[in-house]
């Protein structure tokens, strides 16, 4: 046992020593903007809206501002309640985001909280991936109160605590949305023109949006790290709260107590002498993995506080 806990111990050491001496290289992480589109297709989107109908203004209107977003914004279109993901949330690709919006067709109803949950998970696992850095935005575009109200109640306030944020535009109603006054901003769209307004202002305010917490010059701080050692410090990092929309952190159970022993004696030597240099073995192997997942994070905070100055 105890010659198990020192090649433990030793390789632990060796993985520290190996991760510090590999040869400096760049660490590469892209930053992006992410923001998912929520597009109600619920029947009363095929009422007359001027010479059109709402989904085609809808349509038109998303494609001539998206057309425009930079590199750097990655969007979703996901349609409800036959659409699903019409464009997963990835890079713009030109011919492909367009003929995703042009395949949006209206019927059904309105189960909006279902689909804000999908979309707002969606951007949960991007920002996971991007180590908690970035900007995440979800867009709800409804002409219409939803189906499954309880669920828009519950889930809204737990997609903000997360740090999305949360625009709805109204298409046409009579009155304010439920969202109207839960959500970062609310838009009024009843013509053509007022519509491709408000998606554009939405997303000028994604392109003027801080990249996160330190944003990309965070990643200039750690620019001379080998590329691997950078990517562990930042996964191990990043910010908590990327489970999906209306899950808690997943905690595992303590493993309950094992009976000890009872005392026996064999060649002079207890078992409670026994336990207790297990003990010691145990608490090298501890101090070993401490030094492994601790210590590069105090590095680069140390790096990063002496680039400060």
């Amino acid at each position: 046992m105890k010659q198990n806990f020192n090649r433990l111990s030793a390789w632990l050491g060796a993985v520290l020593a190996t991760t510090w001496a590999m040869p400096f290289g760049q660490a590469q992480v892209q930053v992006t903007d992410n923001v998912v589109v929520v597009v109600d297709a619920s029947g009363s989107m095929g009422a007359p809206m001027g010479d059109s109908t709402r989904m085609s203004v809808a349509k038109d209107a998303l494609k001539q501002v998206l057309e425009q977003i930079p590199d750097t914004t990655h969007v979703g279109i996901l349609v409800f309640p036959r659409g699903n993901w019409v464009y997963p949330l990835g890079p713009r690709k030109e011919s492909m985001l367009a003929g995703a919006i042009d395949s949006i067709q209206s019927g059904g109803a309105t189960p909006l909280g279902d689909y804000i949950k999908r979309g707002a998970d969606a951007l949960l696992k991007a920002r996971r991936k991007q180590f908690g850095y970035g900007t995440y935005r979800l867009l709800v575009v409804t002409d219409g109160e939803a189906t499954d109200r309880g669920k828009v109640e519950a889930f809204t306030p737990d997609i903000i605590s997360r740090g999305i944020t949360i625009d709805c535009i109204g298409v046409e109603m009579a009155s304010r949305h439920t969202l109207a006054t839960k959500v970062h901003s609310y838009r009024n769209a009843n013509d053509p023109e007022s519509l491709r307004q408000a998606i554009s202002e939405v997303f000028a305010e994604v392109a003027s949006g801080d990249a996160g917490p330190g944003g990309e010059n965070a990643f200039e701080l750690i620019a001379d790290l080998p590329e691997a050692t950078a990517s562990a410090m930042l996964k191990s990092l990043s910010t908590s709260g990327n489970q999906p929309i209306g899950e808690g952190p997943v905690m595992r159970a303590a493993d309950p107590p094992s009976p000890s022993p009872a005392p026996s004696y064999s060649g002079g030597t207890t078992s409670s002498q026994s336990t207790s240099g297990e003990e010691d073995n145990t608490l090298v192997f501890l101090c070993a993995a401490l030094c492994v997942l601790v210590v590069p994070g105090l590095v680069i905070y140390a790096i990063v506080k002496g680039k400060n100055k």
